[in-house]
């Protein structure tokens, strides 16, 4: 048997519960890194392909992106196993039964991910509802409808242009992964002039240098079509999206897409991480060499989160879109700024913002990664 304690140090992670459940065919893992800052907020990614090492990666990810935006969260993640196009009820059986198999597990707060969204989290509220992104219908912040992590894209885009020698206006955009996060980031950055000349779905990819039609992209996705049904580009294999030229190559999708074998094809000037560790370090190290720009996940990504916690906390929605943008257009300064002053990547000086937020609020605990007080996580 692998050591379960292979992934273990000093942040993490406090426990990792595999759920297993046969008479309705249920099979998940939660990872609960770390939850010095208070109780963990990570989505639920559906997939068939999913494992304990992508979600003890990306709950760990989970617990720098809450710290470095300043909530008084820890990270968690939960990975289904299954596809998540899935008859909806087969979907929902599984999800209500995620939720009860975790309603004691109380240091856990649901959330959607990739294969997840606000709907499957009104299930878990009504099993047990210790759960965020609600729809609005029932008092929530729909992240992915109103695009958070998107809008923080975008802002965060416009930042790091500060450090690039060019502007958005026209500035040529590739996003992989047209999802809830890649078709609102796009929509924001052409809405400010950006041009949007290549994306990829989970079905293949496409490509106008002339420029691609963000509204009816989404209009396609939202009839549950491909990207490839539009029909006024060249259609592309899904994985020569790495391949397109662009100044702005933002990953939406799944982790490890660009790694040291592939990193080279890459033809960009700044990358945006809008998936959760979607580069290797490796590969950033070598993007860095030929003078790419990369925004690292944790910092560039966090929107989805921050308007996760701040309904958790109590906010209305009309809050949301400037808190995501007040936060990381400051967190994103810190980090290019340190970066560049120090000669660093930008993942260092990120991780160090992080690791110092989360040590700090470790220190207030008699042990590291949990406290012994009645009704405290």
């Amino acid at each position: 048997m692998t050591d379960v304690f292979k992934y273990a140090d000093e942040l993490g992670p406090l426990k990792t519960i595999h759920v297993h459940e046969p008479s309705v065919g249920l099979r998940a893992v939660l990872v609960v890194d770390n939850v010095a800052k208070g109780p963990s907020i990570g989505g639920v990614r559906m997939a068939a392909d999913v494992s304990t090492e992508e979600c003890i990666r990306l709950a760990r990810a989970m617990t720098l992106k809450n710290a470095a935006a300043g909530l008084p969260h820890g990270g968690g993640k939960a990975v289904l196993y299954g596809d998540p196009k899935m008859p909806k009820a087969d979907k929902e059986r599984l999800i209500r039964a995620l939720a009860n198999a975790l309603r004691y597990t109380e240091d856990y707060i649901f959330a959607p991910d990739m294969g997840t969204d606000e709907e499957c989290m009104s299930w878990v509220q009504d099993e047990i509802g210790r759960v965020v992104a609600l729809p609005r219908e029932i008092g929530g912040i729909p992240l992915d409808e109103i695009g958070a992590t998107g809008w923080g894209l975008s802002n965060v885009t416009d930042v790091a242009l500060e450090y690039c020698d060019f502007d958005l206006k026209g500035a040529r955009v590739v996003v992989q992964g047209f999802g809830a996060v890649g078709r609102h980031t796009a929509r924001f950055l052409t809405d400010n002039g950006a041009v949007l000349v290549g994306a990829a779905d989970s079905r293949g990819a496409i490509h106008n240098p002339d420029g691609l039609d963000v509204i009816a992209l989404t209009d396609i996705k939202a009839e549950g079509g491909a990207l490839n049904d539009y029909g006024y580009a060249t259609p592309l294999n899904r994985d020569a999206v790495i391949d397109i030229d662009c100044d702005i190559w933002i990953p939406a999708a799944r982790p490890d897409v660009i790694n040291e074998d592939n990193a080279h094809r890459l033809k960009t000037r700044l990358v945006i991480e809008g998936a959760n560790i979607p580069i290797t370090p490796g590969a950033e190290a070598q993007l860095a060499q030929r003078g790419i720009l990369c925004v690292p996940d944790f910092i560039a990504n966090a929107g989805g989160v921050i308007c996760a916690a701040m309904e958790y906390h109590g906010a209305v929605e009309g809050m949301v879109l400037q808190a995501i943008d007040e936060k990381l257009r400051r967190n994103t300064r810190l980090v290019l700024e340190d970066a560049s002053s120090r000669g660093i990547l930008p993942r260092q000086a990120a991780v160090e913002l992080a690791l110092t937020r989360v040590r700090k609020a470790m220190s207030y605990r008699r042990y590291a990664l949990f406290s012994t007080a009645p009704g405290f996580v």
